[in-house]
């Protein structure tokens, strides 16, 4: 009698695990060389700057996969074919590439989607070894009257880093959908932001005060952050609907300052890659009024940040995140005119996603590096005592 077969095969996911273990290590064993000497509270911050810029690298390969259309190189979740790389779907994948020599599924979008998977992968294991060094050390520091970092930070960060991985797979199993595609950018965006506060809060875990800001100037970093996030969802939504090249002039878009557009095909949220919600084939005038829009919201929140870094340099504060936004603005403007004008090139459409995303980790950077001037010296007076929390 023939043995049943198994209702489910986890030995891709294991396997994918196991990767994702094994490119871990490696800067897990180099902090732990580097950050010997430091106090728990240094080592821990280490260990999160590092994760965020292993982050900010795993965004980029991402936005290198999406627009290599390598995201169904592998067109099954979490292995390839049912194997843990590409090497043991090689049958499969040259099926599939004889096939459709230039379609979707080829030995090198095969790679360049692996890749992004163990990449992904051994960023989960690095959060969830901050997480578990985090409680450890906020129930030791606890005990001992110190102050330390809230361990619902790096736990908020372990369930968003799951929901991703969970976006992830729905990118696959649900071909590209823009919606799903949009949300898994927003989600690797969102990480980005967690841990930029984590690196921030431990800083200020080692005795750096917050930075006082007026009112109104507090008020202006919010919205300007705002601002950018939706600009950012603009983009992805451009960027997964494939809408960058419908208006390949500057200022102006196929020769006129306002198109024929249809916003309600075009913004219509439900709907599968290059469909309008009823399976009719979306329109141009729908992608022409995804790219219009974002590229008119764009002069807004450049102007919001303009006004966010004068108003800054006046009053003196924030000095390195003032630098750094404004010098992340100006690239994300070279990146966005030479994206339409050179006719979308790799280079500049990966700086542009990775300026964003490193755009709103700055500015999330700057709003946990401030309070409103009251708050900051209630926080001064009150810093020996008082413990850092969500």
């Amino acid at each position: 009698m023939m043995d049943a077969a198994p209702l489910y095969d986890l030995t891709p996911a294991l396997r994918l695990m196991g990767m994702g273990l094994v490119i871990a290590l490696a800067p897990l064993a180099w902090v732990w060389l580097c950050s010997r000497q430091a106090t728990p509270a240094r080592r821990l911050q280490a260990l999160t700057l590092l994760t965020l810029f292993l982050t900010f690298d795993l965004v980029l390969f991402g936005a290198f996969t999406r627009l290599t259309d390598s995201g169904l190189g592998c067109p099954d979740w979490p292995g390839c074919y049912g194997h843990s790389s590409p090497v043991g779907a090689h049958a499969h994948i040259a099926a599939a590439q004889a096939a459709m020599p230039t379609g979707p599924v080829t030995h090198g979008k095969a790679w360049i989607e692996m890749v992004h998977r163990y990449l992904a992968t051994g960023v989960g294991v690095l959060i969830v070894v901050l997480a578990l060094a985090t409680w450890l050390q906020w129930r030791r520091a606890r005990g001992a009257g110190q102050n330390p970092v809230h361990p619902a930070w790096p736990l908020a960060t372990l369930a968003w880093v799951c929901a991703q991985g969970a976006f992830g797979a729905l990118t696959v199993t649900m071909k590209l959908f823009p919606a799903i595609v949009t949300l898994h950018l927003l989600g690797g965006v969102g990480l980005l932001v967690l841990l930029a506060v984590q690196a921030e809060r431990y800083r200020q875990a080692s005795g750096v005060p917050v930075e006082g800001l007026p009112r109104g100037l507090r008020a202006l970093l919010w919205l300007a952050a705002l601002m950018v996030g939706v600009q950012i969802a603009l983009g992805g939504w451009v960027s997964t609907n494939y809408a960058v090249l419908v208006c390949d002039t500057f200022p102006t878009c196929q020769g006129s300052w306002w198109p024929p557009m249809d916003f309600a095909q075009g913004f219509e949220p439900w709907r599968p890659l290059g469909q309008s919600g009823d399976g009719s084939p979306l329109e141009f005038h729908a992608l022409t009024a995804i790219h219009y829009t974002h590229r008119l919201f764009a002069c807004a929140v450049f102007a919001v940040v303009a006004l966010l870094v004068w108003r800054l340099a006046r009053a003196g504060r924030l000095a390195a995140q003032r630098r750094a936004v404004a010098a992340l603005t100006l690239l994300q403007l070279a990146t966005g005119l030479s994206n339409v004008v050179l006719g979308w090139p790799l280079v500049a459409a990966v700086l542009h996603t990775g300026g964003a995303g490193a755009l709103m980790a700055v500015l999330a950077w700057a709003l946990c590096a401030s309070r409103t001037q009251a708050l900051a010296a209630q926080a001064g007076a009150h810093a020996p005592a008082r413990e850092i929390t969500v």
